[in-house]
């Protein structure tokens, strides 16, 4: 099996699993996000739908929707990112997480947008 393909999958899996526990267990992901921003229950559920339909996204065989999905995965990770500092910032809120950890995941983030890109996007052949 190819590696993009094999990524693919495991992106699938990796964001429906994550969009899945918004709703599953709301309140980590309630922690995570920052005061300033309204409705934040709203919001978790919000992003967390947007995951599942990007990892499911991700599996669909014609190119230019799974192109779609990356592109939607790569802006939610963007949206997400402030939720990701608030948790670095705060880690008295995540004791079950090492601070390291929550600082190691901020530059993840670009690693995870630049493999959804990677992963999504058409080869010469399929566009």
């Amino acid at each position: 099996m190819k590696i993009k393909v094999v990524s693919i999958y495991l992106l699938a899996l990796f964001f429906s699993f994550a969009g899945v526990m918004h709703f599953v267990n709301p309140d980590v992901f309630m922690r995570a996000m920052p005061p300033y921003l309204p409705y934040p229950l709203e919001l978790v559920f919000i992003s967390g739908v947007f995951e599942i339909l990007g990892g499911v996204g991700l599996l669909a065989p014609w190119p230019k929707l799974r192109a779609a999905a990356g592109i939607g995965l790569i802006a939610l990770l963007i949206a997400v990112f402030p939720a990701n500092i608030n948790m670095a910032l705060n880690p008295q809120l995540f004791k079950e997480i090492p601070p390291v950890v929550l600082y190691c995941r901020l530059p993840l983030q670009l690693l995870f947008i630049l493999w959804v890109r990677w992963a999504s996007k058409p080869t010469v052949s399929q566009a």
